[in-house]
């Protein structure tokens, strides 16, 4: 029998689920699309709301919906080459290569940068990302204390700084919303839409998700049905605090343009905000927020990736692997943010709409039974575009492919072109599935069997 999950835990898991989707980009975004979309700011952060708390939450449940372990074991239902392809794939992109490096040059950029001379040396950041990755490892190494580490600890911190700065924010507005900037003079639901994209948490779900569905489980819930009831909870407790904040850093973004003028990016838009309201006191608020918001993001991707290259090597410990995580996640750390960002992007491009798919077909898999040539298909005709969207973001443009593609694919100018093929594939592959089951059961029609 399974035990009941008491609702206090359900509230610290959603709590930790907010606080380990949270990063320094989910400041940052917000803030720049209120700026960008002025007095639109309604419908794009509607837009935004969608693909930034929308997917990444629904991607969690899929884990609970699939009844799986791991990401692996879910994408083995392609293919066991997939499995292992895009499992790994995934994890180095959202974990040493991008999403822990930028962790740590996120928080240095703005906590510590704003204080430091025009022209630091090397040094500063070096000794920042040290100390930053030491203690993402120390509290790495004990994966089983990261509930009560993530969810009872460093999240009301965050809290409270966010809460504090946009609590003035709405009580003491900058100044009145001002004329948006010509991406959102039109389409503003659908540009928000994109943007929630650059959150990448559609990525980190299949990576969240399994220590989330894993301290359900530890807690006594043992029954599928049960698993799903306490992930939806915790997911809508999430959603509600993601939704509240992203709407109140939108919000602040656009009350600021009126008397600090349109900002290169969300960070110089939260230190300005700060600057504002608090001064250098405002400043230190920021980087605290930042970098809390970045360690529970960091310990989370540590703890997950670890676990599962662990599980693919399991001669190495998992002790091992975290402090090789945590030391590469700082050198490349030193690199800049700008070249993270640079390298990354096409990677990100190329593989985020193979992860919407999988995701979709998780909560259909019982409709088409779980043909593995659905998934296939389906996969195969997303990658495809996916795969010159990933070049083209990498500026290396293949003028045949664009234009066949804007022509017959709607959407793919603005990278979305991947949607119909995904469909057909899927379809055309489950009808070709269905014949040939129709014909390896009646080998010979006319023997009348």
């Amino acid at each position: 029998m399974s035990n009941k999950v008491p609702f206090s835990f359900v509230v610290v898991i959603g709590l930790m689920l907010f606080a380990l989707f949270f990063g320094a980009g989910n400041l940052i975004f917000p803030a720049m699309l209120g700026q960008s979309a002025g007095t639109n700011i309604w419908s794009a952060n509607a837009g935004f709301l969608v693909t930034g708390v929308g997917l990444p939450l629904i991607g969690v449940l899929a884990f609970g919906f699939s009844g799986k372990d791991d990401l692996q074991s879910l994408a083995n239902r392609v293919h066991p080459i997939f499995g292992v392809v895009f499992t790994s794939v995934l994890y180095l992109a959202i974990g040493p290569l991008f999403a822990l490096p930028r962790a740590g040059s996120v928080s240095f950029e703005i906590g510590v940068t704003p204080f430091l001379s025009k022209d630091p040396s090397f040094v500063p950041l070096f000794i920042f990302t040290l100390i930053f990755f030491g203690i993402t490892c120390f509290f790495s190494l004990n994966p089983a204390k990261i509930v009560d580490i993530v969810g009872k600890i460093l999240t009301p911190i965050k809290l409270t700084f966010i809460g504090t700065l946009v609590i003035v924010a709405f009580i003491h507005p900058i100044g009145a919303f001002q004329a948006p900037a010509q991406d959102y003079t039109s389409h503003t639901f659908f540009k928000g839409f994109q943007e929630g994209y650059l959150t990448m948490d559609t990525l980190a779900s299949f990576v969240f998700g399994i220590i989330i569905i894993n301290a359900i489980k530890a807690k006594g819930a043992t029954t599928k049905k049960q698993i799903i009831t306490v992930c939806a909870k915790a997911t809508a407790i999430a959603a509600i605090i993601l939704a509240t904040i992203y709407t109140s850093l939108s919000y602040m973004g656009a009350s600021s343009v009126e008397k600090l003028g349109h900002l290169d990016n969300g960070g110089k838009v939260l230190a300005s905000v700060s600057n504002y309201y608090f001064g250098t006191y405002g400043g230190l608020l920021l980087g605290l927020m930042i970098t809390v918001a970045c360690l529970t993001t960091s310990i989370g991707l540590v703890t997950a990736c670890a676990s599962f290259f662990h599980k693919l090597f399991p001669k190495v410990s998992y002790k091992t692997i975290v402090v090789i995580l945590s030391v590469f996640s700082a050198i490349i750390a030193n690199v800049g943010l700008t070249q993270l960002i640079a390298i990354s992007i096409p990677v990100l491009t190329a593989i985020y709409p193979l992860a919407i798919v999988l995701i979709v077909l998780t909560f259909l898999h019982p409709l088409f039974k779980g043909r593995a040539a659905v998934y296939q298909g389906s996969l195969f005709f997303t990658f495809i575009v996916s795969l010159f969207n990933g070049l083209n973001a990498a500026n290396v443009h293949i003028k045949v492919i664009n234009d066949l593609f804007t022509r017959v694919l709607p959407m793919y100018n603005i990278g979305l072109g991947w949607i119909v093929p995904a469909v057909v594939g899927g379809v055309i592959c489950f009808g070709m599935s269905l014949l040939q089951t129709t014909n390896n059961t009646n080998p010979n029609p006319s023997s009348g069997r």
